[in-house]
């Protein structure tokens, strides 16, 4: 059992998501292997059907959401490779010393570590909230809006991406049949031939790759990443809750435990 006068809030660690980088750099190195050994690699480049697909995707995407919305969603996504990591049984662990803390010294003893807890916003709010005297039941309340409002940020910002998932594709096929009414409309010129079949196939693989390399991995990776946000914050507020309510801090824990699986639990009183 740690001390109880002493606790140390792990500051949020600003790390890149390795798994997120690994995954699509060693994705577009397959292709791009299989492009070169295969022959001319830059056949597999044309101007226009870039144009067409990811200017195209960029465009109908922006139809459907605002400008602050798409910059929003670009924000989150590199939030998405350089990912604030923060880990539940720390978490846990860090609640459980604030609400025996509170217990023992009482709650004003908590201003004394306002330094440590300002390095995570979301639990200084928390604390800071028991500290003033507000009603448990209110602190609980308006911290979980707070999580119900970024948590649809976040799935807004996921939107985006699925819905641009949706476009590449189609904006592909669109090149695809601008390449064929040009090879056909031009047949007596064999000339034309060759360009016209360029755009009509690499638009379809340039939207392919926009779509499955790109779009879908980091909209699920956002998903992923705002869940773990959400339990932490859960935490938080459970860990609030129970301090404004001046429970027994092994309770806590057995509550906090049972959000996390057995390989995570704390047995801080063990």
């Amino acid at each position: 059992m740690a001390d109880e006068g002493s606790i140390q809030i792990t500051p949020v660690r600003k790390s890149m998501d390795f798994a997120t980088l690994v995954g699509v750099i060693a994705a577009f190195v397959l292709v791009a292997t299989a492009i070169i050994l295969g022959g001319s690699p830059s056949t597999f480049f044309n101007l226009p059907a870039l144009i067409i697909v990811f200017g195209g995707t960029f465009a109908i995407t922006t139809i459907c959401f605002s400008f602050s919305e798409m910059l929003h969603a670009i924000r989150i996504v590199g939030k998405t490779l350089f990912h604030s990591t923060r880990d539940t049984a720390e978490a846990t662990l860090q609640v459980i010393q604030i609400a025996q803390l509170a217990r023992k010294n009482g709650v004003l003893s908590l201003q004394n570590i306002a330094d440590q807890t300002s390095k995570e916003p979301f639990l200084n709010k928390a604390i800071t909230m028991v500290i003033d005297g507000i009603p448990a039941d209110q602190v609980e309340r308006i911290l979980r809006l707070e999580i119900a409002t970024t948590s649809e940020r976040h799935r807004k910002s996921s939107s985006i991406l699925r819905r641009a998932a949706e476009f590449s594709p189609a904006m592909g096929l669109i090149g695809t049949l601008i390449g064929l009414v040009q090879m056909l409309g031009n047949l007596q010129d064999p000339t034309t031939i060759g360009p016209s079949m360029a755009v009509a196939l690499l638009t379809t693989f340039y939207g392919a790759i926009l779509a499955n390399l790109v779009f879908i991995p980091l909209a699920s990776k956002l998903d992923r990443n705002s869940m773990l946000e959400e339990t932490v914050n859960e935490i938080y507020v459970l860990g609030a809750a129970s301090v404004g309510q001046q429970e027994h801090p092994q309770r806590l824990e057995m509550t906090l435990n049972s959000l996390m699986p057995p390989t995570s639990r704390t047995e801080y009183f063990n």
